[in-house]
């Protein structure tokens, strides 16, 4: 369901909420790609509230437009909207969801896809976040300007048009510590079940399974 949060700047936007079931574990962010809060992320969100976290996903679009829910097949107008960001006031808002997990209670961790992929990096820079994870991210080399203060799992296809070996190479060599895998015969979006196209089951389901076990460690 969605409720409403409040960045540390007056910004008030959505942001969709899972609950954990079972026995709480911790807190879970997920950060959106380029689409928005889609139906697919919330298909996301209930697979990590079944192992035991509570998910949200901010509307991180609110501050452009409200309610924005991006068709795929329309990539350049969720583009426009990325490329109208701030960063600093969409790290408050992804920082406004991570405090609302905290009020319940552990820790939280984030997840990103693509566009979100490379903003759960910066959370790892700037946040107080348990751990990160990156799915496909994407602008690596903007993120390249300090350093981790979480723990980072990342997940990229071997054959990502948006991120090219050399690309992940560079990070990788600036962030040492990151722990990175590389899925052969994926590209882009290879976790996105509702892109057929694209969507790769194998590496998917062995990704969610790193960071399932991967936030066992860190976040609980």
């Amino acid at each position: 369901m969605f409720t409403r949060l409040t960045a540390a700047d007056g910004h008030d936007f959505d942001c969709w909420i899972a609950p954990a079931q079972g026995t709480r574990r911790g807190g879970v962010v997920i950060l959106q790609e380029i689409f928005g809060v889609t139906d697919q992320l919330k298909g996301v969100a209930e697979r990590y509230a079944r192992a035991g976290y509570e998910v949200a996903i901010p509307a991180l679009f609110d501050r452009q437009a409200r309610g924005q829910v991006i068709p795929f097949a329309e990539a350049p107008r969720g583009r426009d909207l990325m490329l109208t960001s701030d960063l600093d006031q969409v790290m408050m808002d992804v920082d406004a969801a991570v405090q609302a997990l905290k009020a319940h209670g552990g820790k939280v961790g984030v997840i990103g896809f693509c566009w979100g992929g490379g903003l759960a990096l910066r959370a790892a820079q700037v946040l107080d976040v348990a751990a990160a994870v990156p799915f496909y991210g994407t602008r690596l080399p903007s993120y390249q300007i300090a350093p981790l203060k979480a723990p980072v799992m990342g997940h990229w296809g071997a054959d990502d048009s948006h991120v090219p070996p050399e690309m992940l190479a560079a990070a990788c060599a600036y962030f040492p510590q990151m722990e990175a895998h590389v899925y052969e015969g994926a590209g882009h979006a290879f976790a996105n079940d509702a892109r057929p196209n694209d969507y790769r089951a194998e590496a998917a389901e062995t990704a969610h399974a790193r960071t399932l076990e991967f936030f066992a460690r860190h976040v609980g």
